[in-house]
Order: structure tokens, then sequence, then C-alpha cells
């Protein structure tokens, strides 16, 4: 029985082989050759467009540096403007919003009916406000239904006045303004009528000569 039966194979079939196995390992080194330039340049390409990339926001941030320097104290004196302003705004919407109000006072207690007072208000708000304060704030009534009976009462109102403008928004509000009696604001325009000095023309004219006074 040969060496061959037993699966052991021959000394000519070890040396084919071993050729075989020399001619392929230059073939297999030239291809973990190329494979390691490959990944090499890949690796180069992504770091040069990185460099580029922080290259051109470095230029980037450099001119916005150089224009925001020439051009102080702008736009930073514009900001701070509007920071000043800005309490004054909040301060004039409250004012108008206050003004706008539609208070207790105006409406008919129980079923939410404006009173005469009431309508002379609206319609006020609705023609004579400037068209950019022409919201309307009914104040909140003590059951829903009641509140609901204010907003329509309200925008019965609107529906008969003739308004060329802005179309008159209506929102309901629990900040109720302030108020005070009418004997109380009666005195005081009493009392300021009785100190008020009377009129008369200055002694001196504009042009700096003596004039008559009465």
């Amino acid at each position: 029985m040969s060496a061959l039966s037993f699966g052991c194979p021959s000394r000519m079939l070890l040396l084919n082989c071993e050729r075989t196995r020399r001619k392929e390992l230059p073939d297999m080194k030239h291809l973990v050759r190329r494979g390691r330039i490959a990944i090499a340049a890949l690796m180069l390409s992504v770091s040069v467009g990185t460099v580029s990339a922080d290259w051109h926001q470095f230029w980037h941030q450099a001119s916005i540096d150089y224009h925001r320097n020439n051009a102080w104290p702008e736009p930073f004196q514009e900001m701070d403007a509007r920071q000043v302003t800005a309490p004054f705004e909040v301060m004039k919407n409250n004012g108008w919003r206050l003004h706008n109000t539609i208070g207790h006072e105006l409406f008919r207690s129980g079923d939410g009916a404006l009173l005469a007072s009431g309508h002379n208000r609206v319609h006020w708000i609705a023609t004579q406000s400037p068209e950019s304060r022409r919201n309307i704030y009914v104040l909140r009534g003590k059951s829903d239904e009641e509140t609901d009976a204010r907003v329509a009462a309200v925008r019965q109102t609107l529906d008969g006045i003739q308004t060329a403008g802005v179309a008159t928004n209506v929102f309901v509000t629990d900040r109720e303004p302030s108020t005070a009696p009418g004997a109380w604001a009666t005195k005081i325009n009493r009392n300021w009528m009785e100190v008020l000095p009377a009129p008369k023309l200055p002694s001196v004219s504009a042009s700096g000569s003596a004039t008559a006074t009465q």
C-alpha cells in the first residue's frame, strides 16, 4: 500500500505546493502594500479637507472681526438703545391695555349687557384710538356664562360700528383697571379750576419790546 492511500502527500506534491506558495507571496505583498497606500491617501485627503475648512473659517472670522472693529461702536449702540427703550414699550402696552379694558362698571350686572357708557367706550376704541391699539379687553365676569355674555355684547356693538381701518380685536383679561368714584374726580377738577391762574400775555414780547398786559 502506497503512502497516498493513507492521505500523506508525496515529496513531489509538497514541492509543487511550496513553489505555488512562493509565487503567491509576492502578489499578496503587493496587495497589502496597495491597501496601505490607499488607506494613507484616504486619511491624507480627510486631513487636508479639515485643514482647508479650518483655514477658510479662520479668514472668515478675521474678516468679521475687521469690519466689526471698524464699525465700532455700531451695532452695539443700537442694541443698547433698544434695551433702554424696551421697558418704556412694555409700559406703553400695559397702559393701553388698561385703558381699553371694559370693566365691571360698564356692564349690566347679571346678564352682561353693555351700559350706555360701555357703548361709548367701545365706539371710541374702535374709531378714535390708533390703529395699532384697537384691541378691546373684556374683564372676566363672575362666571363663564357672564364672561361669554360680555364678549357677545361687545362684539354686537362692534358689528354696528362702521370702520374703514383695522378690525378691532376682543380679548378676555383678568387685570382690572384702577378706578375712582365720580364725586372724587369731580372734586379734583373743581379744585383745579379754582386755583388755575388767569391767562395773560407776557410782559416782554419775543422781539424784546414791552407789551401791554391785561
